[in-house]
C-alpha cells in the first residue's frame, strides 16, 4: 500500500473553453492519489471497533466515517482521531471489550 501527495506546479499556458483563454504560470496544483480498494475496504468496515497502526503510533476505536484522504476514529465518548489514510501502515478488527 504507498500513498502519494504531490504538489506539481504548473508552468504552461492552460486553456479553458468557454471562459476564453486563461494564462497560469507557477500556480500550484496539488494531486492526490487514492486507493481504491484501501478506500473501498474501510468502507465496509464502518462501523466496526477497529486497531489502526499508524506511522507513529496505534488508534483503537470505532470506524465513524471514511473518506477518500482520511478516517475517523471515535475512540471513547470524547475522543475522536482524524488519520490520514497515507499514514496507515495496518487495520484489524479489535475483538477487545474497551472502546
Amino acid at each position: 500500500m504507498t500513498f502519494t501527495w504531490v504538489i506539481a506546479y504548473a508552468v504552461g499556458k492552460y486553456t479553458s473553453k468557454g471562459a476564453g483563454r486563461m494564462a497560469q504560470q507557477g500556480s500550484p496544483q496539488l494531486v492526490s492519489l487514492v486507493d481504491p480498494y484501501v478506500y473501498q475496504t474501510l468502507q465496509k468496515v464502518i462501523g466496526m471497533r477497529l486497531i489502526v497502526q499508524t506511522v507513529k503510533d496505534t488508534v483503537r476505536g470505532k470506524l465513524k466515517e471514511v473518506m477518500p484522504d482520511h478516517i475517523v476514529i471515535e475512540a471513547g465518548a470524547k475522543s475522536v482521531f482524524y488519520v490520514r489514510i497515507q499514514q496507515i501502515v495496518s487495520v484489524m478488527p479489535d475483538h477487545s471489550e474497551r472502546v
